[in-house]
């Protein structure tokens, strides 16, 4: 097997779009030799503990309401032509996704972080729930087959929090400045929503290269 870390966030539309595209490249390729691991990577590194309005926010950062409206349709756009369910119109909220972060953590323990990411994702952009509630990422837990009462118990302690704030911080030392980053076998980087066709090469490459 060769490892696949990937650097990323929930509130990351580029990350859901470039999840879908490496799912399709994975799912067409079933002997593909990758593990892979999920890091944490907060977009808003600063964002307040309770979050802040989807729309506010980017208009404050991009320049106003409009602008953030037309970004929003445009990647919505580009969600749909990767073949990734957006209802981006029920994003309401954009939340502090350290704990989000932590449960992908803990669901990793189990071996059940993919199934997790996909869910969180499917609670952001489709659903337009608050991934930031612990009472919501409790139930969701449950709903991917973890014990949603100890998840309940752990996220009301600080448990984990100080590592994975370290673990983001060193993933930005170490030059991660966007994601999705895709770190192929702890050598080779790939940035970016890459399409489904050149997942499927990178796989054959390394396919060919094992046999």
């Amino acid at each position: 097997m060769i490892r696949l870390d990937i650097f990323s966030d929930i509130v990351c539309p580029w990350c859901y779009i470039g999840k879908t595209h490496l799912d399709r490249a994975l799912e067409s390729r079933a002997a593909h030799p990758f593990r892979i691991e999920w890091h944490p990577f907060q977009l808003n590194p600063d964002m307040p503990p309770a979050g802040v309005g989807h729309v506010e926010y980017l208009a404050q950062k991009f320049g106003g309401r409009e602008r953030a409206l037309s970004m929003m349709q445009n990647v919505a756009k580009a969600a749909r032509e990767a073949g990734a369910e957006m209802e981006i119109e029920k994003v309401a909220h954009l939340p502090n996704t350290m704990d989000a972060h932590r449960l992908i953590h803990w669901a990793g323990i189990e071996g059940k972080q993919n199934a997790m990411v996909s869910r969180l994702f499917r609670a952001h952009w489709r659903e337009g729930e608050n991934v930031g509630d612990a009472a919501t990422l409790a139930r969701i837990a449950g709903e991917v087959g973890m014990e949603a009462a100890a998840v309940a118990r752990l996220l009301a302690t600080d448990a984990d929090r100080d590592d994975l704030l370290a673990r983001d911080q060193d993933a930005r030392s170490k030059g991660v400045s966007a994601v999705p980053t895709f770190l192929i076998a702890q050598q080779y980087v790939v940035s970016g929503a890459q399409p489904v066709q050149l997942w499927q090469g990178v796989i054959d490459e390394l396919t060919s290269t094992a046999g």
